[in-house]
């Protein structure tokens, strides 16, 4: 054979290959089977016996229920702490005052004082333990009083108070004096 009729018949055979294997893959269609007739369906009889007594089956049907039982869902797992004794001595704020309006004046403490170049701040601590740095024209105790002045060894606080016997309210100036150093 020659080279040509070697290629011929190759490519010959490589065709007759594809069609046949193109040919082959067809699937004949088949119809879907019939469906089924539809039952005709049963129309619900009415029952044949009436119930004797409709009072007993409400009952069984529907218990009463009872919740009294029960832990209510929306009460809070943890309990509030009871209030400190300090705190409920009447040192608690208005509406709308600031914790630090809680207390008189004199039971704040005065832990440090700090000196700076336009304006001095101090750290004072009310009776809680809690600490506030204030400076002054700021508000504190339980008398509206106002921060008149900070200087590097005392706090001065001007109160207003009403006088019990005449009614009168005057002015009163408290001094937080910084502990001295041992």
């Amino acid at each position: 054979m020659t080279r040509r009729n070697s290629t011929s018949m190759l490519l010959l055979a490589a065709a007759a290959s594809l069609v046949l294997a193109c040919g082959g893959c067809k699937k004949a269609e088949e119809s879907p089977p019939p469906a089924p007739p539809a039952k005709p369906a049963n129309p619900v009889k009415p029952p044949v016996q009436a119930q004797a007594s409709s009072a007993q089956s409400v009952a069984s049907v529907n218990p009463s229920l009872d919740f009294s039982g029960r832990k209510d869902p929306f009460k809070p797992f943890i309990q509030p702490k009871a209030e400190k004794p300090a705190a409920a001595s009447g040192s608690i704020p208005a509406a709308g005052a600031l914790p630090i309006q809680g207390y008189p004046v004199e039971q704040f403490k005065v832990s440090g004082i700090i000196a700076g170049f336009k304006e001095n701040k101090a750290l004072i601590v009310d009776p809680a333990g809690k600490g506030y740095v204030v400076k002054a024209g700021m508000k504190m105790g339980n008398n509206n009083g106002v921060i008149m002045r900070i200087t590097p060894s005392y706090l001065e606080v001007a109160e207003r108070v009403r006088n019990d016997v005449t009614g009168k309210i005057s002015r009163r100036l408290v001094k937080l004096a910084l502990p001295k150093k041992n």
